[in-house]
């Protein structure tokens, strides 16, 4: 028997996409809850777990709606896995994918000769990239960006996240994570 520990809930907004693909947006059972009985979500599928008291029994969501749409802030945060995200988990010298346990990030322009830590000048390397390309310019050593680095839109970041799903994905929510994705025969 499945624990309510190990049901969260997939967190849609009103417009029924995830609020989030990575990490993807989920709520504790107790949140999820919550979140009924304060009408603030419409339950859109259900766990055959239960939780109950004395008087009440209710199987658990396992996808919910807001009922009230949250805008996406428009400008995503500068950190290392949204750089990641954003060149989709590839070394942009060799063009190798990789788990992001094995990626690095590079400043373009070398922070020695001047070049900062911001959108426009780091990009996702794998290490032996990065160790070739070391302090020097790009026309120094002989490598090519294969795409210049550039500040995503959180939507680009959604969209590149679908490709990227996490370990676990429960049945149920699948269909609102790939909804323009081509249907099995």
């Amino acid at each position: 028997m499945t624990t309510p520990e190990n049901c969260p809930a997939l967190v849609l907004n009103a417009d029924y996409r995830p609020l989030s693909y990575l990490p993807l947006s989920l709520w504790s059972w107790q949140d999820t809850i919550k979140a009924v009985f304060l009408d603030r979500v419409n339950i859109l599928s259900e766990y055959d777990t239960e939780v109950h008291s004395p008087g009440f029994r209710m199987k658990l969501p396992s996808v919910i709606a807001l009922k009230d749409y949250v805008a996406v802030e428009r400008r995503p945060a500068f950190t290392r896995f949204n750089v990641f995200l954003r060149d989709k988990f590839s070394c942009q010298y060799c063009g190798e994918e990789h788990h992001s346990h094995h990626l690095t990030f590079d400043h373009v322009v070398p922070r020695s000769k001047g070049g900062k830590t911001e959108w426009e000048n780091v990009v996702a390397a794998c290490s032996d990239c990065n160790v070739s390309k070391g302090n020097k310019y790009l026309h120094q050593c002989g490598m090519r960006l294969l795409r210049d680095p550039y500040i995503p839109s959180a939507w680009e970041l959604q969209e590149n996240g679908r490709f990227f799903p996490p370990n676990y994905l429960h049945d149920s929510w699948r269909d609102y994570l790939y909804w323009d994705s081509e249907l099995e025969s």
